[in-house]
């Protein structure tokens, strides 16, 4: 077995070494979030003060995309990674303290350094993707131009199922940490669960260390900070559409869901964080399928005319979902069907614009870019996690889903200015 992997091309050993990195870290990254979702829940905090644990998450996954591609572009990817590792580190060892030490500040301020941890492991992980993409000789076309087209529509081809394949596994594993931190909470309560992680990514995180590529993703040119922000129009364009789909699906998946089953259905631990496991799972599935259902006719990778097109069929599921809920049709059934159609739908999505924003990004620097379009990412993220807390708790999941709808609508009518092919 080792000696194959040895015979692997270096490129795609460094592939397999980022992918593992980003595996291990996305798996703690899930368990953690439903720990304390169901932990806080249980002593009794409200929607809206567990919505608040996660404020610095975001907000500092904001400040971290915008950083990271900066930094990304001037140390390497490899050692962004690697310090997102060890931040990840961190911030569970920071939840180790006694329980009357886990104040709500205290809770926060280890959020904020996962934030910060988790969304440089994702920048850097994306990011990389291109910087290793193998390209394969063509077959021996002789017309330069055609011979030129075809070896371009092929890499971007293929850059689309990696990235397809790296997010939707990303998204798997996700799912996996929520059934992790459902069980672990279950089995071993608050502190021991948090402690099993801790030595768990430590160990990926002394790995890394020493077989991660140096200089990987690292600029020719020296960016100056003030190129944090991209000067490109498409990706400014994406960017903006990715903050709302994001806090279309945060607004009420986040907080307001995991509460309404606990709540309304009498879900207990274990039904809560194994169905979101198993949702997330799906959904990573369908992504890892999404060059499949969103390439052209002749084969070549999808643009804008396709993001345009998937997001208009995402935007009346949750208006849906909420008029069956307000009616009372079947509730349980209407809520479960349509979250799973839902989420096969935004896994289409959410696919399609990580090819997108790899693909406009310059080859020079891409941490630069990706960084930037993670910024807007991340700050969906914080506007659905705040409002989904504090609209759920005010007005119900009716109205979670009520805004979701028209956040998908604006997405729609942004995503109209993108390049279409």
């Amino acid at each position: 077995m080792f000696s194959s992997i040895k015979a692997l091309p270096e490129q795609v050993k460094q592939y397999l070494l980022v992918t593992g990195n980003y595996w291990a870290f996305t798996l703690t990254d899930g368990a953690l979030r439903m720990l304390v979702v169901l932990h806080f829940h249980q002593l009794g905090y409200s929607p809206l003060a567990i919505a608040m644990l996660f404020l610095f998450y975001e907000i500092f996954g904001v400040i971290t995309n915008l950083v990271g591609g900066y930094l990304g572009a001037r140390i390497g990817l490899n050692k962004t990674m690697n310090i997102g590792l060890g931040l990840q580190v961190a911030a569970l060892v920071m939840l180790l303290v006694p329980s009357s030490m886990l104040t709500l500040v205290w809770v926060m301020m280890a959020q904020g350094i996962s934030g910060i941890a988790k969304d440089l492991n994702k920048m850097s992980a994306k990011s990389s993707i291109k910087m290793l993409l193998v390209t394969e000789p063509s077959n021996g076309q002789t017309d330069g131009q055609a011979k030129a087209g075809d070896d371009a529509n092929a890499k971007q081809q293929k850059l689309y199922g990696w990235i397809a394949k790296l997010t939707g596994s990303k998204n798997a594993l996700k799912g996996a940490g929520f059934f992790l931190g459902g069980a672990l909470l279950s089995l071993f309560g608050f502190t021991f669960a948090i402690a099993i992680m801790a030595i768990a990514l430590t160990l990926v995180w002394v790995l890394s260390l020493f077989t991660l590529k140096r200089d990987l993703g690292k600029a020719k040119n020296k960016p100056k900070f003030s190129e944090i922000f991209s000067k490109s129009r498409s990706i400014n364009i994406l960017s903006a559409a990715r903050m709302f789909l994001f806090a279309a699906r945060d607004v009420w998946f986040v907080v307001a869901l995991p509460l309404y089953l606990g709540s309304q259905f009498g879900w207990d631990h274990y039904y809560v964080g194994g169905f979101l496991a198993l949702w997330v799972i799906a959904y990573g599935f369908v992504q890892t399928q999404a060059p499949r259902f969103t390439s052209k006719s002749d084969g070549s990778a999808p643009g804008g005319r396709q993001a345009l097109l998937w997001v208009c069929a995402l935007t009346a599921i949750p208006g849906l979902i909420a008029l069956a809920l307000t009616f009372n049709i079947s509730p349980q059934l209407s809520l479960l069907a349509g979250l799973m159609l839902f989420g096969a739908v935004f896994a289409v999505n959410s696919s399609l614009h990580s090819f997108l924003i790899v693909n406009y990004a310059s080859d020079d620097g891409v941490s630069l870019d990706v960084g930037f379009y993670y910024m807007a990412n991340a700050m969906g993220r914080l506007i659905g996690t705040v409002l989904s807390g504090y609209v759920y708790q005010v007005a119900g999941l009716e109205a979670c889903l009520w805004i979701s709808s028209v956040m998908l609508g604006l997405t729609a009518v942004i995503s109209i200015y993108l390049p279409k092919d």
